[in-house]
């Protein structure tokens, strides 16, 4: 694997040295001694990281940051400064530099620096290629996921679909087992039919007989009019019963009739109806379990395990939430009409690290709320929830860690201990920058960049008055 592409232009002759002798092991690293001929490598090589000197003979580090932007958008820029320039480089972030280190500085601070330029760089690629991504193959209808389980999983969905056949959708809650049986309906030979959701879960208990087989006038108290089941009106079509093992036993055993026999009889009739209905069946329980508990009927579960689909929780395919947060956001912005079009790498990466307990269903919620209050061109860290953003104290579990690759976890690892850190040192100081400063031993310029970083106010922290 190459190494990263560094150029460092100053014309202090001592000062390109020490750089070079600082990155050399790590980068490729290539000099200029002044501005023109700095300008002249950028138009004739791409650099992954440019550190330019803000005053220099021939073209002075705003040039250069101008035509690094105009050749390379992606290449970050980081500028050199005596501290009496240091307004000059907050002016050059505002243009599109990375950041800026303050002569003298620490051999360590520039190394730090460079990474967290490279890690940045790799992010916004990252983030660019998704759009690109969401127009691939990477989806099936409207469901989105390019790791190998979700790969597996359009191969299961498109002969489900195909088959005309019942099938049985497991999955934590918020996996999107809905989205996958319409996905099933609309792909399949029954997509001009209707598509009838139910949440068996949410209908009360004395009435589920009576809505899913309907009812003839004076079954029961209250049944004024003859009305037809929700089997009914999916004829042709698709019948989806989510949280079936919320259903009561007495239910099941007629459930199971119909499916067996593939007629209804309604409430209070003494006469069946035909039925030409797909059932698609989900649940987060384990239906074999609660059978084997007594809690589901066992010849029931059978007739609906016919094709099983099972939907990994996000935390198991990781790698998907950077697609699936960049489908949200476009959603998002343009339901609130924001001109929102990405992530910061921070925010990215804490969105990866997060282990969505609620799964897509709270992922999406979250990009939703970010869209809404952002009030820039890409979602902060600032922007997400403080349990995405703020909550991740302590190691990361075992599992999360090995499903990322090393340069990631350790990164991550590195984001959470440096932000504990922040976050205990202002407790300290109750809000001061200026003694945290002192006690992090580092200028206040640099504690404030890092807190900004995180998504940290030192006000937050003051007592209040």
């Amino acid at each position: 694997m190459d190494k990263p592409s560094i150029l460092v232009a100053d014309d202090k002759e001592n000062m390109l040295k020490l750089i070079a002798r600082i990155l050399g092991d790590a980068y490729r690293v290539t000099t200029a001694e002044d501005g023109s001929r700095a300008l002249s490598l950028i138009q004739a090589q791409r650099f992954d990281v440019v550190l330019t000197d803000i005053r220099m003979p021939g073209a002075d580090g705003f040039e250069v940051l101008k035509a690094v932007k105009q050749h390379a958008p992606n290449t970050e820029v980081i500028l050199m400064t005596a501290h009496a320039s240091i307004p000059k480089a907050v002016e050059a972030i505002k243009e599109g530099a990375y950041d800026y280190l303050s002569k003298p500085f620490d051999p360590d601070e520039v190394g730090l620096v460079v990474a967290r330029a490279l890690e940045r760089k790799r992010l916004k690629e990252q983030a660019d290629s998704l759009r690109r991504e969401l127009d691939s193959i990477f989806s099936f209808q409207n469901i989105i996921g390019k790791s190998p389980p979700m790969r597996a999983l359009y191969g299961l969905l498109g002969r489900a679909a195909e088959l005309d056949i019942t099938v049985l959708v497991t999955g934590e809650t918020g996996t999107g087992k809905e989205l996958v049986a319409r996905a099933i309906h609309y792909q399949g030979p029954r997509k001009e039919g209707s598509f009838i959701p139910v949440n068996c879960g949410a209908l009360p208990a004395e009435l589920i007989e009576s809505e899913l087989f309907g009812h003839v006038r004076g079954a029961f108290t209250g049944a004024v009019e003859t009305k037809a089941g929700l089997f009914e009106e999916a004829d042709g079509g698709t019948l989806f019963l989510d949280e079936i093992g919320e259903l009561p036993l007495a239910v099941q055993v007629k459930l199971n009739r119909a499916l067996q026999e593939k007629e209804v009889r309604r409430v209070g009739d003494t006469a069946s109806r035909r039925i030409d209905v797909r059932l698609v069946a989900a649940t987060h329980r384990d239906l074999k379990a609660e059978a084997g508990a007594g809690r589901f009927r066992e010849d029931l579960f059978y007739r609906l395990n016919i094709f099983p689909v099972h939907l990994p929780p996000l935390r198991e395919r990781r790698e998907d939430i950077p697609l699936l947060a960049m489908h949200f956001l476009e959603k998002a912005a343009k339901t609130y009409r924001q001109q929102v079009e990405g992530f910061e790498p921070d925010a990215l990466r804490a969105l990866t690290g997060y282990s969505w307990p609620g799964n897509v269903r709270e992922l999406e919620n979250a990009i939703e709320r970010a869209a809404a209050i952002c009030s820039g061109t890409k979602i902060s860290l600032a922007d997400l929830p403080s349990e995405v953003s703020g909550g991740q104290q302590g190691t990361l579990p075992a599992d999360v860690m090995v499903k990322m690759p090393f340069r990631e976890a350790v990164d991550l690892a590195r984001d959470r201990a440096s932000r504990d850190y922040l976050v205990a040192l202002l407790r300290e100081f109750g809000g001061n920058v200026t003694r945290a400063a002192e006690r992090a031993g580092m200028e206040r310029e640099s504690l404030h960049r890092l807190l900004k970083r995180y998504g940290l106010k030192s006000d937050d922290f003051k007592e209040p008055t």
